[in-house]
């Protein structure tokens, strides 16, 4: 009786390690397949309810925010006075830097014919302070916003500018499209 009783165990114990082993395996094809489909969620600032408050520059956790501004060539107007680009009553239309809006002077502007300008962002100058932003949506037609850069950002748990923004602009969308267009349904 007692030898029935340890095959019996061992038999036990034998099936319980090889289900264990399925549901681990099963467990990991699953999380590999979900990669693969793209349906993992990262964080994502909606452009339509971003109200330009700075905190993206000031609440990231990494030393430099994730969150830079992004410039949509098709939406901009490329306007010789581009309110994203100079200070509210800037000295004179120049590049100089007492006339420019951005702090980090990650704005370039250029001139392409009389009178059209073409501006670029340099991200690695962007802080995310969102002080174009806001001068383009003030007078301009909104081409300049801000999103996350998913090659910088962490994609932490909870995302801690999403935490301090006011405007609860931040949401999880998934990996597959990870931006948020001005002017689109999402």
């Amino acid at each position: 009786m007692a030898d029935e009783v340890k095959l019996s165990r061992r038999a036990f114990l034998h099936r319980v390690g090889r289900g264990l082993g399925l549901v681990a395996l099963g467990s990991g094809c699953g999380l590999l397949s979900r990669k693969m489909t793209g349906d993992t969620m990262v964080w994502q600032l909606d452009p339509a309810k971003c109200v330009q408050c700075g905190k993206c520059q000031t609440h990231c956790v990494l030393g430099e925010s994730a969150v830079k501004c992004v410039h949509v060539h098709a939406m901009c107007g490329y306007c010789k006075l581009c309110t994203g680009f100079f200070t509210p009553e800037p000295h004179a239309l120049t590049s100089a830097a007492e006339n420019q809006l951005c702090p980090t002077n990650a704005i370039r502007r250029a001139f392409i014919e009389d009178p059209y300008y073409e501006y670029e962002i340099d991200e690695a100058l962007c802080v995310g302070c969102g002080r174009c932003v806001k001068g383009c949506e003030m007078f301009g037609n909104g081409s300049l916003f801000l999103q996350v850069r998913h090659d910088r950002c962490l994609n932490c748990n909870q995302c801690a500018i999403a935490l301090a923004c006011p405007a609860r602009a931040f949401r999880r969308i998934p990996a597959s499209s990870p931006y948020l267009l001005k002017g689109r349904a999402s």
